[in-house]
């Protein structure tokens, strides 16, 4: 009887091996038949699942991204009561900070699309959908932050919103190039949310 192919969990093994080269040595000479060796597959079989590279990559995107998620969920759920806007605030960019070796990983395969993405319109489009889903999510803290008197009404929540995923990225590149430890990351961004959740 023939073996059965989980067809997702090959295409997340795919994803696996393709984040796996992206962490060692970027992305831009990394081809097809390289994260097919690395997954320990043929080329025929990987491009059953993927037809191009930039396929493999919003896919492996994808998967960071609901990976992240995940753990978000669950450092949220490990609340007493209900988490504070400023809470959820933190934790989320806490989780999309480079801390640990999964979110390093997720930040250095984002790195390698954004290079790819400033030449390629396409990708380009693709990389900015998430933008706005997460600034709308952060403003929406922010908002909430105001009802409950703990964000002064003068704020405009929008404006927090960038303020903050443009901080995120810059502590992300400074930890990235080990300019900046965690540590020191951790107590930016508290003093920010600190200044933020002051009514």
């Amino acid at each position: 009887m023939p073996k059965r192919v989980d067809h997702e969990e090959r295409r997340r093994a795919i994803a696996e091996a393709l984040w796996r080269i992206a962490c060692a040595r970027g992305l831009d000479g990394a081809s097809l038949r390289d994260v097919a060796a690395e997954a320990g597959i043929s080329l025929g079989q990987l491009q059953h699942y993927f037809s191009s590279k930039d396929e493999m990559l919003v896919f492996a995107l994808k998967y960071l991204g609901g990976l992240a998620e995940e753990r978000i969920r669950a450092r949220l759920l490990g609340f007493a009561g209900p988490p504070s806007p400023r809470d959820v605030l933190r934790e989320t960019v806490m989780e999309m900070l480079p801390l640990d070796d999964a979110s390093r990983t997720g930040n250095l395969v984002q790195i390698a699309y954004f290079v790819r993405a400033l030449h390629d319109e396409r990708l380009r489009e693709h990389a900015k959908e998430g933008v706005p889903a997460l600034r709308a999510f952060f403003a929406d803290q922010v908002r909430a932050g105001i009802a409950r008197g703990e964000v002064d009404s003068s704020r405009a929540p929008e404006a927090e919103a960038m303020l903050l995923i443009a901080l995120t990225d810059g502590l992300t590149t400074y930890l990235l190039l080990e300019a900046c430890g965690p540590e020191e990351a951790a107590a930016l961004l508290d003093g920010h949310l600190d200044r933020l959740f002051t009514p």
